[in-house]
């Protein structure tokens, strides 16, 4: 048990060197420009952190190392899709920002009773898993909000958009916003 501690430690940490460009960190250059560009478009900026064990009473909770700075766009349906303020502000292409334009068809290659949003993250070469696939399951979490456990699917990149965002989009359904009239780097086909 105490390998998937390290291990979800690792990947945690690992978000805390990202590159100038996917940097996810409240110390980017850019995040005040990233920020001012999310409400600007109708979002609104969300400081978060990363949490394992969130399947767990909250007593359980282990708040990991870290924070990042989210995009939440809300429809008047009250659906809402989170992005990276990286992610949402960045004119260059990532890896979030092009499976978002691909729209790839899940493949239904989910065991019985599996998130078909996690999956589908893993299929387009993503994680959102904390410590690997347990139950005790993880998240970017914000108290005190509608959705206090976001699942996001985070790319070798560091670039993230949330993991239910990416799965609906592939099926035609826009939650939140059509993040395509708002990401900076613009679909290139």
């Amino acid at each position: 048990m105490a390998h998937i501690f390290v291990l979800a430690a690792l990947i945690v940490n690992s978000l805390n060197f990202g590159t100038a460009q996917a940097q996810p960190l409240l110390d980017n250059p850019n995040a005040s420009a990233a920020a001012a560009y999310c409400t600007s478009t109708g979002g609104v900026v969300e400081h978060r952190r990363p949490v394992y064990g969130t399947n767990n009473p909250k007593s359980q909770w282990l708040y990991l190392s870290g924070s990042a700075l989210f995009c939440q766009y809300t429809a008047k349906d009250a659906s809402r899709i989170h992005l990276l303020l990286t992610t949402l502000y960045t004119t260059q292409p990532t890896l979030a920002t092009l499976a978002y334009y691909a729209k790839v068809k899940y493949n239904n290659s989910c065991p019985g009773g599996a998130n078909p949003s996690s999956c589908y993250c893993t299929q387009l070469g993503g994680s959102d898993q904390f410590g690997g696939a347990t139950l005790a399951g993880g998240a970017w979490v914000l108290q005190h909000t509608t959705d206090v456990a976001l699942q996001a699917c985070i790319f070798p990149d560091m670039s993230s958009i949330d993991s239910w965002g990416l799965f609906y989009h592939s099926a035609g359904i826009v939650r939140g916003i059509d993040l395509t009239k708002v990401l900076k780097y613009h679909n290139p086909h």
